[in-house]
Formats: structure tokens, sequence, C-alpha cells
């Protein structure tokens, strides 16, 4: 996971990477929790010794990262621009139904190194004009399918070579056998 490293096109949509399909885009406000961040003297800092950043923007969702872009905040400053997160990444998934307010995600992500991020950051989505319940089972459905096809090809990478007898270069079968067994 990797903060502000995100290549943008000319309307702020993410370019994708090689052989990489967009699912789904979904207007939110994501708000990142970073611990043990340096101490700041914004507002946002909390006095836990974790930085919380909030921004409005757009997820999405393609087949290998989940993608936050934040929308231009035209001369205001942004708390961060992009996000981006391989599907790998995204240690757990929580879908918090609150009594009061709205339903949001919560999201435990494990950071790139040089990415700009802590262990034990915390990714809260909240969607701003639609239902996030049917969003949470795509991403669900797609994260499980691409650590399935990272675990199948690095099963395809530790694969022995087939295995052959000597028997099939011409030897006798007893050529085969341990020196102190008769046949």
């Amino acid at each position: 996971m990797a903060l502000n490293w995100v290549m943008l096109d000319a309307i702020r949509n993410p370019v994708p990477i090689q052989d990489e399909t967009t699912i789904a885009t979904v207007e939110v406000e994501c708000t990142l929790i970073v611990p043990n961040a340096p101490p700041a003297s914004s507002p946002t800092s909390g006095a836990s010794g974790h930085s919380k950043m909030k921004e409005s923007g757009t997820i999405h969702l393609t087949d290998k990262r989940l993608i936050f872009t934040s929308r231009s905040g035209g001369s205001a400053k942004l708390s961060f621009e992009s996000l981006t997160i391989p599907l790998e990444s995204i240690l757990s998934s929580k879908f918090e139904q609150p009594f009061f307010g709205s339903n949001y995600l919560v999201l435990g992500i494990r950071p790139s190194v040089g990415g700009g991020l802590t262990h034990g950051t915390i990714l809260e989505i909240r969607s701003l004009n639609t239902g996030l319940f049917s969003f949470v089972g795509i991403l669900e459905k797609t994260r499980e399918r691409a650590i399935y096809m990272k675990r199948r090809s690095l099963d395809d990478e530790e694969n022995l070579p087939a295995y052959s007898s000597s028997t099939a270069s011409g030897s006798s079968h007893h050529d085969d056998m341990p020196p102190s067994y008769d046949s």
C-alpha cells in the first residue's frame, strides 16, 4: 500500500497497470488512520500517536488493486491525494453497521516498503451516494480471487521437475534397487 503514488490521467482517473481491468467505481469518503505517525501540529493529528487523514473522492476497484483518488480541492490543501492498495495487502475487512449513522467498511492494510505508511494502518470507507453493501461483496470476491491467483502462481514456480526413472534411459530394474536388496 502506498500513499500518493497513483499515476493519474488528465481527468484524475488512475492509469491502469498491465492487464488490469476496472470492476467498480464508487464515490466515497475515506479516513486513513496511520499509527505511530510523526507528531504534527495539525488538528487531524491524534493525541495517541496516530494521524487521521480524511478525504472525499472515488474508489476504483480493479482485479489487482483498490485505488482511491481524491477530488481536486482547487486551492485547498489535501490530506492525501491518492492511495493504492494491492488486493493481497488487505489483511482484514469489517463491514460496520452502526445504529446511528451510515454503514462503513474498515480495512486493515499491510503497507508497502517506502510507501509512506506504517504497520497497523486502517482505512475507513463511507459511501457518499449509494449503498456500500454490494460494493463490499464485490470487493471480497475480487480479493479472494486475487489471493487465489497469487498463490497459484507461487505454486507453479515452486513445482519440482518431473521425475524420470533410470529405466527410461536403458538401465535394468536391478540397478534401481539399493545394494543390500535382491530381487
